[in-house]
């Protein structure tokens, strides 16, 4: 052998070698991580209707409930007391995949299942706002529609096995952004354009019976008619049966599961059912119940199957709800606006009881187990969040994104946020029912002060939610100036958005944003 040959061979072999390893190591420096990512969004569940405390302490509604999955959930991850979404459901929902303002995109009320159609209900002094009453469009051209780029469609582009089942409701019937299929998922399970279940039980088809369809109806689901399965458990199965796909070829997922539950009809889950009446519920409240225990169970089963296929570290799980518990008597039972104590109102209302929400993250790479933060996050939030969790950079969206990322936020929980301003805006009239805060009203949160504007009235109350979490005690009186900052700056943002507003119906003209003339 000539070593005078072999020695250089030798030295570029393991030159050789040496840049394939720093090739290696660079790829891997330059390639952000993919985890999959669970969004578990229930429909309608307030902040108070978990046996989670969000408040610092155990309060009677707390002890109502039964959510051991839910406990489970904040005791590996982490838990937001001051999470926000919008006051009613589509217009969170259109934030969540968008990552913009409700002022901003415009569908500020839940879409009707039929295109076209508004559904305000009729005021005596105002005709409706200028909305977008055909909810989200993932393509350019349809009249009354926001036109934005979707967080499914983005993560699918990165690389992801997209799943959709359960609850969609981001625009009617007829429309692009109806079918998940549009909006960038690979499978859809049961989302389409209706807003709740026509009924929950198997024995009734989930609402499709001959001569009785109706667009409330829930599809996909026919190999469980007539067998006695409850929808949550229905739409369980499959998320769980959709999941083995992507894990078998190792492919990162995407499901967005959106629970019909704990929308009205409110209707027995029977396996939990009678445990409440045994509790001395009414029966109303014994059915919302077994509601809640049914979705809790659910998120069990998806926790169980994360852990049995080896996948918990590598998944990023989110818990959230799409607007403050409904609180009206009835269809619920108790005393009338009660459901959400210590916050005010519910669903409708943008008190705080119509809008904050329960929201854990579970993460074990970043998230320490067990923590709690009070950082304030709205809904939008998680379109940024998701998506750098993801390593997903450098996305251009149509749209400008208004959500911020609450990565750091994980990383860093007693981080402090003073400045930054959420903002709610709710220029419709949701129901002729007598719940304060809806019916047209805005609000602005910026550090621990809370405005709440009435379009209606043009007036303005301010609350210190450190002190006042029940938003009890009126403060602009008190404090003139720092109310009428707010107000400026309430209406600053909303004009910025070109804000739909109420039209007066002696005038003809829409209401001037906040500002000027408050009756404080």
């Amino acid at each position: 052998m000539d070593t005078k040959q072999a020695l250089p061979r030798f030295f570029q072999r393991v030159a050789f070698v040496i840049v394939m390893l720093t090739m290696h190591i660079d790829l891997h420096a330059q390639q952000p991580s993919h985890p999959n990512i669970i969004i578990f969004l229930v429909d309608d569940m307030g902040w108070e209707d978990t046996s989670v405390p969000f408040s610092g302490s155990v309060t009677a509604n707390n002890k109502k409930y039964n959510t051991p999955n839910m406990e489970r959930l904040a005791k590996g991850g982490l838990k937001f007391t001051d999470a926000y979404a919008a006051p009613v459901c589509t217009p969170t929902r259109v934030s969540l995949i968008t990552g913009m303002n409700v002022a901003h995109h415009g569908v500020t009320n839940w879409t009707s299942p039929f295109k076209n159609t508004n559904s305000d209900a009729k005021d005596s002094l105002y005709d409706p706002a200028d909305w977008n009453v055909n909810g989200f469009t993932p393509v350019a051209g349809v009249n009354k529609a926001v036109h934005a780029t979707a967080l499914p469609q983005l993560l699918k582009n990165a690389g992801y096995f997209t799943i959709h089942v359960g609850k969609a409701h981001w625009g009617p019937q007829g429309t692009p952004g109806a079918s998940p299929y549009n909006v960038g998922f690979v499978v859809n399970i049961s989302g389409h354009a209706a807003g709740h279940p026509q009924s929950y039980l198997s024995e009734d088809n989930y609402g499709n019976l001959p001569g009785k369809n109706a667009p409330q109806s829930v599809p996909d689901l026919e190999q469980y008619y007539q067998s006695g399965t409850f929808l949550t458990e229905a739409l369980t199965r499959e998320a769980i049966r959709s999941l083995e796909y992507p894990i078998s070829r190792k492919q990162p997922f995407f499901l967005n599961f959106g629970h019909y539950a704990v929308h009205v009809p409110l209707m027995a889950d029977k396996r939990y059912y009678q445990k409440y009446l045994d509790r001395g519920l009414d029966s109303s409240e014994a059915k919302y119940a077994s509601l809640i225990e049914g979705m809790d169970k659910s998120l069990g089963d998806i926790l169980d199957f994360v852990d049995k296929k080896g996948i918990r570290n590598n998944t990023v799980i989110l818990f959230l709800t799409d607007n403050g518990g409904l609180a009206l008597t009835p269809p619920r039972g108790g005393t009338h606006l009660t459901h959400n104590a210590p916050l005010k109102a519910g669903k409708g209302s943008v008190y705080e009881g119509g809008i904050r929400v329960p929201f854990i993250i579970q993460y074990p790479p970043l998230v320490k187990a067990g923590g709690t933060t009070q950082h304030p996050v709205i809904v939008e939030d998680v379109f940024p969040g998701m998506l750098e969790l993801a390593g997903v950079r450098n996305y251009r969206p149509i749209q400008k994104v208004d959500g911020k990322s609450f990565v750091p936020v994980l990383k860093k929980p007693a981080l402090p946020d003073t400045a930054r301003v959420l903002l709610w805006h709710y220029p419709n009239n949701w129901q002729n029912r007598d719940i304060p805060g809806t019916n047209y009203f805005s609000a602005l949160r910026k550090g621990n002060w809370k405005l709440v504007y009435s379009q209606r009235n043009n007036t303005a109350e301010l609350y210190d939610l450190s002190k006042d979490l029940g938003e009890e005690k009126d403060l602009s009186a008190i404090y003139p100036d720092k109310t009428m900052e707010l107000v400026n700056l309430l209406g600053k943002q909303l004009k910025d958005f070109n804000a739909p507003m109420p039209v007066n119906k002696r005038t003809g003209k829409q209401l001037p944003y906040p500002g000027d003339g408050v009756n404080k």
